[in-house]
């Protein structure tokens, strides 16, 4: 293996460390008061959720839909690609490498995990800026964001020579 698919390999790993407490820490907390006179700050509302609290949540409201997209788009695929990337790199003399490079290309492009950090950080942006919301942001949602950065770095540098070899026509 060479140095480009050793540190592919190493990012990847390292993404996939990060991944798990993205998904499981905190990410945003959204408290909503009103200003009461003589009587202050009166809380409508407060949650703190992490993305796997958030998606069990909205299961729990009859959210399915919404629910299981976030499912597929920031738990499944992100596992599935990383898993299946480790198999790209780690079986150089796999018959079906390429087949699965290929997949993880077509499914790289439904990845929606960078999508939902910046669509969290927006929500959180946009909620900061109300006098009677507040938004705070928790380790969940940097962890998530390293992930994003990681992986991509990861998929970035890897030496992809001789899967493209396999992947052409010419080749028996």
């Amino acid at each position: 293996m060479n140095i480009r698919n050793i540190i592919a390999l190493t990012l990847i790993i390292a993404s996939l460390f990060f991944l798990y407490p993205g998904l499981t820490e905190p990410m945003l907390s959204i408290r909503i008061a009103a200003k009461i006179p003589l009587l202050g700050d009166f809380e409508l509302f407060e949650r703190t959720q992490s993305i796997i609290e958030a998606i069990r949540a909205l299961y729990d409201y009859n959210n399915n839909l919404v629910a299981t997209m976030i499912l597929i788009f920031s738990v499944i695929i992100p596992v599935l690609k990383g898993i299946l990337l480790l198999i790209v790199l780690g079986f150089k003399k796999w018959r079906f490498r390429s087949h699965v490079y290929r997949f993880v290309s077509a499914i790289g492009k439904w990845s929606m995990a960078d999508v939902f950090v910046v669509g969290v950080f927006l929500a959180y942006l946009a909620t900061a800026s109300e006098e009677s919301i507040s938004a705070e942001v928790f380790d969940g949602f940097y962890y998530f964001t390293a992930y994003c950065i990681i992986s991509i770095l990861g998929i970035q540098i890897m030496d992809l020579r001789d899967i493209k070899k396999t992947l052409s026509p010419y080749n028996n």
